[in-house]
């Protein structure tokens, strides 16, 4: 299944300040280091060279992924519009049939974080709620099984 091109305002800022952060600041240092390791002579039992150079292959290879992911990623902003149901960058308290309550956030693939309790647009989740309004039964088939849910709340951050 292909990802979603979806994030919000917030997380390309973070997305953008990691490369310029690379871009600027940890690739020079990580650059003159190579330089200065490679000045002592022998590279090939020079740890501090090696690593260098397998670090500044790591940052090339984020910075890459970052400049093109940004290019093509759309920043969704919140509108009024949303109001009272589910969308892109949405809060959501749901409630399952145990009566168990979890509150939610639907955010883009780059920037899901299960320990704040943020979902991708992508899982089957947040797919099932789109759409959906408080007081809605939405069942989702989990790795678990199917899961009956109910939306209690719905809120977005503005």
């Amino acid at each position: 299944m292909a990802k979603s091109n979806y994030i919000t305002r917030a997380g390309w800022n973070v997305l953008d300040q990691e490369l310029k952060y690379l871009w600027k600041d940890e690739r020079p240092k990580v650059t003159q280091a190579v330089s200065d390791a490679a000045a002592m002579g022998d590279r090939s039992e020079n740890a501090e060279y090696i690593y260098g150079k397998r670090r500044l292959r790591e940052i090339d290879r984020r910075v890459r992924f970052l400049s093109k992911r940004l290019e093509v990623l759309q920043i969704v902003d919140y509108n009024p519009k949303q109001e009272g149901k589910v969308f892109f960058g949405a809060w959501i308290e749901l409630e399952n049939e145990e009566g168990e309550i979890k509150r939610y956030r639907i955010v883009g693939c780059d920037e899901f974080d299960p320990a704040k309790n943020w979902i991708s647009i992508d899982s089957p989740v947040a797919r099932a709620l789109i759409g959906k309004q408080i007081d809605d039964e939405v069942r989702v088939e989990t790795p678990a099984g199917k899961v009956l849910l109910y939306v209690n709340n719905i809120w977005y951050e503005k």
